[in-house]
Order: C-alpha cells, then structure tokens, then sequence
C-alpha cells in the first residue's frame, strides 16, 4: 500500500511538473490579468453587460465613462433550433446566444477588436406540452448562455496585448 501511495504522488508531481514546464495553466479567474479602466458602451442593459460589469468589479477593474479604453457591446441575439422531428413528445432545442464586441483606444481612435461576434450554445431537451417547465428549463438556459458569454468576452478582453 505504502509502495502504491509513493508511486501515485511521484506520477502525480512528476506530471505537474511537465505541465508546469511546458506553460500550461488552468483557466479561470486568477489567470485572468488585471485590465486598465474600460468605458461599457453599446447596449448596456443586457443580462450579458450587467454580468460583464459584475466580472470586471470583482476582478478590480474600473468601469467609468471616462476611461481610456471603450468597449461597445452588442444587443445579444438569442436564437433557438428545434432539433428532431415533429412529435408531440419531448424534443431537444439548441440555443446560441451571441453578441458583437468592439475595443476602442480613446487617445488613438483605434480599434484592437473590431465588430467581432462571440457566441455560446447549448442543448436542452423540453417538452412542448409542459409549458411552465418548459419555459423555466428555458430561462435557466438563457441566464447560463449570458454567463457563460460575458465571461469569454472577459476572456477576449484579457488577450488585446495593448491594453496590458
């Protein structure tokens, strides 16, 4: 058993090391690095720009009018795929949440994201006769999508070199 023990902590270390070595981190919010003041612009009022600007407060960035950097947010598009045939019974949907965003430089007027649309999608399997369960299991999809959205275009942010 002692041997067993040694031989799963050497393999474990011995692989932590390597992915250490090589660069590899895992994602998340600590590997995300701290962004200069951004300006939200665009539509605001989404469930994605409010989760956007809950992010950026916990990650410490400054969200003022004033800043040098401008992001402009797309209204999100929600669209829904009915996959399967037309029975009565349950059927799964697939939902793509998508919006367009632009980064802005104030000083410069340059861009350094330009109009590029970042989406998520997920599948739910509903049932068209449940209406009030169908339109819970559709909402919670939806709150998911905006989650998931504001945090990859937190991500994207993360990676215009110019702004570190």
């Amino acid at each position: 058993m002692n041997r067993r023990t040694f031989l799963t902590a050497s393999i474990a270390a011995s692989v932590a090391v390597l992915l250490s070595g090589c660069g590899f981190r895992l994602r998340g919010s600590e590997s995300l690095p701290t962004l200069p003041p951004l300006a939200l612009e665009g539509d605001t009022n989404s469930a994605v720009a409010q989760q956007i600007a809950s992010r950026l407060q916990q990650l410490g960035t400054q969200v003022a009018a004033d800043a040098p950097w401008r992001v402009t947010l797309g209204t999100p598009v929600l669209t829904e795929r009915r996959l399967g045939g037309d029975g009565r019974a349950s059927r799964e949907h697939e939902l793509t949440l998508s919006a367009r965003l632009s980064v802005q430089e104030r000083a410069s007027n340059a861009y350094h994201i330009n109009n590029e649309t970042l989406s998520t999608d997920t599948r739910i399997r509903v049932s068209d006769d449940d209406l009030l369960n169908r339109e819970t299991l559709m909402m919670e999809a939806e709150q998911t999508l905006a989650r998931q959205l504001s945090q990859q275009i937190i991500e994207r942010l993360s990676y215009v070199e110019d702004m570190q």
